[in-house]
């Protein structure tokens, strides 16, 4: 039998699905897999795919002729072409039309748009499920939206939580005194300032908590356009509530919390707070989006996205009730110990690709 030969198809590359092909990639070779990475150029100079023994090939995050002339070449000889993305994933369908190279889709993320633009999503949906063999995706919610799309199979995938950074010891006290919350709860949240992130809801929320004796304090860590506009509200409105700008990491700022909250509309691919939240075993409340329930089981509250008067509630019950505080963190930790491991999510992947080439493999003599 030959070597199995994959190409890994990356369209703008977002942090998460460009680390997820990384590993996929080191993963892959690491068992005999021969691996290519298509991508453009800027993606790869900022994960340096080719240390982890795959090949690289620049290819443009464009539909042109030239682009998916390229792609096309990239992907001859391939047994499966794994695209990463929506975007991608119906490129290369344009690529390997009239090729019988079976593709296999992951699609990481659910995106939102809103009229004429909503219409396009869906038509892209369509084409991208309907042209894979397989479409993998992290959370039921996906599975089901890739069925109702038209998709031919679609497969709940082990979505690797990441490595656990180093323990370090955090000194909290300190921590807390540089937010402003050494006599009062420390209330914690992190991600771009944007809409579909929530933070609208959680200053909606953060009126009910506000009348408790302290008034816990929320923080806000991250950048985004709405950043003017949550500023504005928090001063006009006079709500215990501190943007604290971007940080690099956040396993500090969980560490010394009380609660963190994640207030989002979607989370998939294994939400990076929510995972530090559980590992690090501070309580959660999250809204019930993605593959947030899947994530965390029974280790976390979880609310309706968008619904303030029950995230509000939620906070109000677990600042006021200390023992189920110790129930979710110690529940936290227990969950965050099952979670699939990256081998899981590349022996997963391997056997589907071995069940796909398996024809051709009849048909080559491999």
């Amino acid at each position: 039998m030959s070597q199995l030969r994959t190409v890994q198809v990356l369209g703008g590359g977002s942090a998460g699905s460009s680390a997820h092909v990384g590993s996929l990639a080191a993963g892959l070779v690491a068992r005999g897999v021969q691996v290519t990475v298509c991508a453009p150029a800027a993606v790869d100079r900022a994960h340096d795919f080719t240390a982890t023994g795959a090949r690289f090939l620049p290819v443009p995050r464009r539909s042109d002729p030239a682009a998916v002339a390229a792609l096309r070449a990239a992907c001859t000889g391939a047994d499966v072409v794994h695209a990463h993305g929506l975007h991608a994933a119906a490129r290369t369908a344009l690529a390997l039309s009239g090729r019988p190279v079976p593709l296999v889709m992951t699609w990481h993320t659910r995106r939102y748009a809103e009229g004429a633009r909503r219409q396009i999503l869906h038509l892209l949906e369509r084409r991208a499920a309907r042209a894979a063999a397989v479409v993998l995706a992290p959370s039921s919610d996906l599975v089901d939206r890739a069925r109702a799309r038209g998709a031919r199979d679609a497969r709940l995938a082990p979505a690797a939580a990441p490595p656990a950074h180093p323990v370090r010891a955090v000194d909290e006290g300190k921590v807390r005194a540089e937010l402003g919350a050494v006599d009062r709860p420390l209330l914690m949240a992190a991600g771009s300032l944007v809409p579909q992130h929530g933070f609208g809801t959680l200053l909606d929320a953060a009126h009910a908590w506000r009348r408790l004796d302290p008034a816990p304090l929320l923080v806000i860590a991250g950048e985004g356009r709405d950043r003017e506009a949550l500023q504005r509200r928090i001063r006009d409105e006079e709500l215990p509530v501190s943007l604290i700008g971007a940080r690099e990491g956040v396993g500090e700022l969980v560490a010394a919390a009380d609660l963190v909250l994640l207030p989002s509309r979607w989370e998939g691919r294994r939400s990076p707070l929510a995972q530090e939240a559980l590992r690090s075993g501070v309580p959660l409340v999250a809204t019930a989006v993605g593959d947030v329930p899947e994530l965390v089981g029974g280790a976390a509250e979880l609310v309706p996205y968008g619904n303030a008067d029950a995230l509000a509630r939620t906070v109000v019950r677990l600042l006021g009730d200390p023992a189920a505080r110790t129930r979710l963190a110690e529940a936290g930790r227990v969950q965050a110990a099952g979670w699939p491991t990256e081998d899981d999510t590349i022996a997963h992947v391997l056997s589907v690709y071995d069940e796909l080439a398996q024809p051709l493999a009849t048909g080559r003599g491999r």
